[in-house]
């Protein structure tokens, strides 16, 4: 082989060592986010809380997340990923140990806090890792791709957690996801590469913030993807499991196997729509298929009081295949911002997105409240299925949101998907 070829191949195989490594840190990040849905009684008990404090404790996760998004996608264009996903990594295993620990609900939020605020640079981190990394062809393919790793995580932090929080309490559960986040730290440092874009002074990041919120299509991919995620960050992330036990009358393991479906739908979703919208070279009739699609499945929900398990198992699968064109809508941004500000734009478009949570996870457990009836069972709130299908109503509204940015969306230029 030639030195050009052994260079090559070295640098082919650094490249999917950090981006397999970057995807497995949002794999991480999603444990962590939907964690709370399969000990939602366990934490009300433990902390005296109700259904809004509760949901209000899960989203500190998504408060520093969302928040972190535009500072993060602005260092990751001037510095590159390496420094940053590491050091998040640390900062969620810490975080985790410490909400795995708190003897108060003040520690409790600032574990959470600090969860979200390592775990912020894991999906915009993956997305530089690509754009350095790999031809722009590949993006989407790419980026689903992450996103299967991502979902793989919420599947983790659904069934199989849920038997472990079960079995030994949530407390060691958590506790062992944290040490796990200093070993990943690690990894990762030994792992990723940085190849940053030129420095730039403080005017330089000025510009490049202004550049990246001048166009058009972030904010309407931010809009389409806050609708393609809140299903899954306020339903599946926290609601989805208490409400398939109290309003269907299944059993946690059953529940939380049943949820998992919309993150397995969703794994199996992104890599296959996101390699298809890069076939055909088309991104909006995608995301206009994705918006009605999961809009129409979560408008049906209210009416599935009596129908089987099954059907239900249907429903959340095909939520989640659908969900997963937020990818699409990423990618469509991404080719629309300047190149030196990609990351930077799709951090603005992640805040939407992690926003989602922030919003409707508290939101749902505020409807909740304000329709519970006063029914107790074992320290926890039980919510009845009128309750949960006002909380519930709020969903298939924001995918009509999607819908209509999905539908005010133009195709990127012609050849700026080649490039690279």
């Amino acid at each position: 082989m030639s030195d050009h070829g052994a260079t090559a191949g070295r640098a082919g195989a650094l490249a999917w060592a950090a981006w397999s490594l970057s995807s497995l840190f949002f794999f991480y990040a999603l444990v962590w986010r939907v964690a709370p849905s399969v000990m939602v009684d366990a934490l009300m008990r433990d902390f005296a809380v109700g259904g809004a404090i509760l949901g209000n404790l899960s989203a500190f996760y998504f408060y520093a997340y969302a928040g972190l998004q535009i500072p993060i996608g602005v260092m990751l264009d001037r510095l590159g990923p390496r420094r940053l996903m590491s050091g998040g990594a640390a900062l969620a295993g810490m975080g985790g140990i410490l909400f795995a620990m708190a003897d108060s609900l003040t520690l409790a939020y600032l574990g959470r806090l600090l969860i979200g605020a390592g775990a912020a640079s894991s999906w915009v981190g993956a997305l530089t890792v690509i754009v350095q990394w790999f031809p722009a062809r590949r993006f989407a393919a790419l980026a689903g791709g992450t996103q299967a790793f991502g979902m793989a995580g919420a599947i983790f932090g659904q069934a199989p957690l849920g038997f472990a929080v079960a079995a030994w309490g949530w407390r060691p559960g958590m506790l062992w996801i944290g040490l796990a986040g200093l070993a990943l730290a690690l990894m990762l440092a030994l792992a990723i590469r940085d190849r940053p874009a030129a420095h730039h002074g403080a005017a330089g990041v000025a510009a490049a913030l202004r550049s990246a919120v001048a166009q058009r299509q972030v904010w309407l991919s931010g809009i389409f993807g806050m609708a393609m995620v809140t299903p899954t960050a306020a339903f599946g992330g926290l609601w989805a499991v208490p409400y398939l036990m109290q309003v269907h009358g299944l059993e946690r393991a059953e529940a939380a196997g049943l949820t998992s479906l919309i993150f397995v739908s969703w794994a199996l979703g992104a890599p296959l729509v996101g390699g298809l919208s890069d076939r055909l070279g088309t991104r909006r009739r995608l995301m206009v298929a994705g918006a009605l699609t999961a809009a129409l499945c979560l408008g049906a929900l209210p009416f599935a009081g009596a129908w089987p398990a099954w059907v239900l198992g249907a429903l959340m699968a095909a939520q989640g295949v659908a969900a997963s064109s937020m990818v699409v809508g990423v990618a469509l941004a991404r080719e629309q911002a300047p190149a030196q500000v990609s990351s930077t734009a799709m951090g603005l478009v992640n805040t939407f997105v992690i926003g989602s949570g922030a919003v409707f996870q508290p939101l749902i457990g505020l409807v909740l409240d304000l329709n519970w009836d006063g029914r107790m069972a074992e320290g926890a709130r039980v919510y009845s299925s009128s309750a949960y299908a006002w909380a519930l109503s709020v969903l298939p509204l924001a995918c009509l949101a999607g819908l209509l940015a999905a539908l005010l969306s133009r195709e990127a230029r012609p050849g700026s998907r080649a490039a690279g």
